[in-house]
């Protein structure tokens, strides 16, 4: 099986969903192109934007982080069983106040901010927990 082929299955069954999104680069355009991460692990993918159309290629540099982003999520996959137990602590006037890791990966809006086009493009992600009782 080719490199990238296998990295892509080895991703696609730890994760089914990694929804992503970033904002088109037209003027005068509010669209938003959105795709699956593990689809932007195929040599010939492309992103599409939902208003104006414009698609969008990812470069090899790109794809190489977004490949890494893929393992950032895999590895917090094969962690969920130690995120229940897991906080983050944050002191407020009151005293401290301990946020339960794994509330925190799924409340709070997550993205990463890469160069696209020698712009920094905000790329908002959600992922899709292993089972409905995860993070409950």
């Amino acid at each position: 099986m080719a490199p990238r082929l296998e990295y892509r299955v080895r991703f696609m069954d730890k994760v089914k969903m990694a929804e992503v999104d970033f904002q088109c680069f037209d003027n005068g355009c509010d669209g938003l192109i959105k795709f699956n991460l593990k689809d932007a692990l195929c040599d010939d993918f492309q992103a599409l934007c939902s208003a104006c159309h414009r698609s969008y290629e990812f470069d090899d540099m790109l794809k190489g982080k977004l490949r890494r982003l893929c393992d950032l999520i895999v590895a917090v996959r094969d962690a969920e069983d130690i995120l229940g137990t897991c906080n983050v602590a944050v002191t407020v006037p009151a005293g401290m106040v301990k946020i339960p890791y794994a509330l925190l990966l799924t409340r709070l809006n997550t993205m990463i901010t890469l160069q696209l086009d020698g712009k920094d493009v905000d790329f908002h992600f959600r992922v899709e927990p292993s089972s409905p009782e995860t993070f409950r």
